[in-house]
C-alpha cells in the first residue's frame, strides 16, 4: 500500500505547510511551558490515515477536557492538506493543540516495533484528574521508559502502589491466561480509551479485568503491547521473566488486526464495521 517513507518531513502549524524544521512556535506558548495542550498519534498507511475520525474524537475530549477551544473543521482541513503534500508514504502522524492556540499537524518517521519487547514494571499513580484525556503532559511516561532502560528493558509496565496493572506509557497491555484467554486493564483502573485496544475487542473476546494484579500478567502465557503505531507488539520479557514470543494468540489478533486495518482504509470496512 505504501512506496517507503518520504525524504523529507513536513508539518502544518495554523495551515502552513513547510519542512519540520522550519516551523516555529512562540517560547510563550504554555504548550511548550507547561505541556498544556493535547495531542493524538495516528498512522499513514500509503498516506492513507487510519482511525482519523476516532482520533479527531479523543482529541475533542482531550481538548474539552482541559477547556481547550479549537475550530475542528478548520484543523480538519490542514491536515488533509498536509497529508496531501506528503504523498502515498507511511508515515507517523502527529496533532498537537497548544494551549498558545496553535493547531500542529507533523508528519514523523514510523519507529521500527518488532516482536520481542523486554519491559521492567514500574510504580505509577495515574493524575486523577487528567485521566482518560491525552495531553502534553507526559513528562512521566518518559521518565518511566528512562527507568526501565535504567533496569535493562526496552519499556516500562505500569503498577499502581496497590500493585494493579494499568498500560505501559504509550500503549495498552494485553495478556494471554493459561487457557488461552485474552485479558486487559478495565478503563476505571484508570487507562487510555486506546483506539488500538477497541478495535481488538471487536476482533476477539477480551476480558476486562478489574484489579489485575501484577502476579496475573507474570503468570501468562503470552503478553503483548498495542498501540496505534506499534499494532501488536509481542512481549519476550517482563521483569526477567520469559514468554513465548510471538506467541499464537498473539500472533493472531496481530493478523486479524491488520487485516481490519487494510479492509478500514480501503473502504472495503465502514467505520461501523458494516
Amino acid at each position: 500500500m505504501a512506496d517507503g517513507s518520504p525524504t523529507t518531513l513536513l508539518c502544518s502549524v495554523d495551515g502552513r505547510i513547510s519542512p519540520v524544521g522550519e516551523a516555529t512556535i512562540s517560547i510563550t506558548d504554555d504548550g511548550f511551558l507547561r505541556g498544556d495542550g493535547a495531542f493524538e498519534m495516528l498512522k499513514l498507511y500509503g498516506g492513507r490515515p487510519f482511525g482519523m475520525t476516532d482520533h479527531m474524537d479523543r482529541l475533542d475530549r482531550s481538548a474539552a477536557g482541559i477547556f481547550l477551544e479549537y475550530d475542528r473543521s478548520a484543523f480538519e482541513r490542514e491536515i488533509a492538506a498536509l497529508i496531501a503534500e506528503h504523498g502515498a508514504h507511511d508515515a507517523a502522524l502527529r496533532l498537537v493543540l497548544s494551549r498558545g492556540g496553535r493547531r500542529i499537524a507533523i508528519i514523523e518517521a514510523l519507529p521500527d516495533f518488532q516482536h520481542g519487547l523486554t519491559l521492567s514494571s514500574v510504580r505509577y499513580q495515574p493524575t486523577i484528574v487528567l485521566t482518560g484525556l491525552k495531553t502534553l503532559s507526559y513528562g512521566g511516561n518518559m521518565r518511566s521508559t528512562r527507568l526501565a532502560k535504567r533496569d535493562g528493558a526496552d519499556d516500562a509496565l505500569w503498577v499502581n502502589p496497590e500493585g494493579e496493572v494499568l498500560e505501559a506509557p504509550t500503549s495498552t497491555v494485553f495478556w494471554v491466561d493459561g487457557d488461552g484467554n485474552l485479558h486487559t486493564p478495565e478503563l476505571d483502573a484508570g487507562v487510555l480509551a486506546s483506539i488500538t485496544r477497541e478495535r481488538i475487542m471487536r476482533l476477539v473476546p477480551v476480558t476486562e479485568d478489574e484489579g489485575c494484579k501484577l502476579t496475573d500478567v507474570l503468570g501468562a502465557n503470552e503478553v503483548f503491547l498495542a498501540s496505534s503505531l506499534r499494532e501488536v507488539q509481542g512481549v519476550s520479557v517482563l521483569d526477567g521473566l520469559e514468554f513465548a514470543c510471538p506467541g499464537p494468540v498473539t500472533s493472531r489478533v496481530s493478523d486479524l488486526l491488520a487485516e481490519h486495518i487494510q479492509a478500514e482504509i480501503t473502504g472495503a470496512l465502514s467505520y461501523d464495521g458494516a
